[in-house]
């Protein structure tokens, strides 16, 4: 019964993950472009945790924590990129 439900809700975070390919590509502004790369982030973080859970693996968790690091660290530093024009002060 759980692999089933892992299988549901993967398909539902693809999904949500095209979606937010088309809002990456088309997105009005660059804040739209921005928090669609960000939502990415988390929606990668969240298959390679289910893919955890079905592989029974605890590896997959520590991947999933360097990529919530990088996708922190890369999403406040666009965001300064566009405050200020300049990463480093």
């Amino acid at each position: 019964m759980l692999t089933y439900t892992i299988v549901i809700v993967a398909v539902c975070i693809c999904v949500a993950l095209i979606l937010n390919l088309w809002r990456l590509m088309v997105g009005p502004t660059v804040s739209d472009r921005i928090l669609a790369l960000d939502t990415m982030y988390i929606n990668a973080i969240a298959l390679i945790l289910l893919y955890g859970i079905y592989a029974n693996t605890a590896l997959y968790f520590e991947a999933a924590l360097l990529i919530a690091m990088l996708g922190f660290v890369s999403t406040a530093a666009l965001c300064k990129y566009l405050l200020r024009g300049d990463i480093i002060e």
